[in-house]
């Protein structure tokens, strides 16, 4: 059973975090080196970053499977569109639907705010990622790359899927 817990509690905020730093560690140190990992981590995913993002109204919510917190997503509103902006499960748990039931609620979301699509950026070296969105109906619409600061740039492709 996957369960999707939002992101209300200071605690929620830390488990969030923690599994920020280990699913973007193991798997975007080999794309963009441990600096920008840290970078990143520190700038995005941190408990702060976290807080100040739901302040703003973007919404964070736990997957759980088997008791566990496995994974987690995040979304905003950008005109049109839900915009994912995170979407992550930790190794040992893919493979189980958990980014799929992810996927579904947000789905869910964007149909009852009557939006037309679900937007999202990708890193254009994540081809794993980048297969998996592609499976789920995602095609490649655009490429961008977005200062973040500290010398780092994301270079990314944007992937939109249509709603019904």
């Amino acid at each position: 059973m996957i369960n999707i817990v939002p992101v209300k509690l200071k605690a929620n905020i830390g488990v969030v975090a923690d599994l920020a730093k280990i699913i973007w560690t193991e798997h975007y140190t080999p794309i963009i080196g441990l600096e920008q990992v840290n970078y990143m981590l520190d700038k995005f995913q941190s408990e702060n970053a976290i807080q100040e993002q739901l302040e703003k109204g973007i919404a964070y919510y736990l997957l759980q499977f088997k008791d566990e917190f496995v994974g987690y997503f995040s979304y905003s509103i950008n005109e049109d569109a839900l915009f994912l902006s995170k979407l992550y499960v930790l190794k040992s748990a893919r493979g189980n639907g958990v980014a799929k039931v992810g996927l579904s609620f947000m789905q869910s979301q964007a149909k009852e705010l009557n939006l037309a699509k679900i937007r999202l950026t990708v890193n254009k070296y994540n081809s794993d990622s980048i297969a998996a969105y592609e499976k789920m109906g995602f095609l490649n619409v655009d490429s961008i790359v977005q200062d973040i600061g500290g010398g780092y740039v994301m270079d990314d492709y944007v992937l939109e899927r249509k709603l019904d």
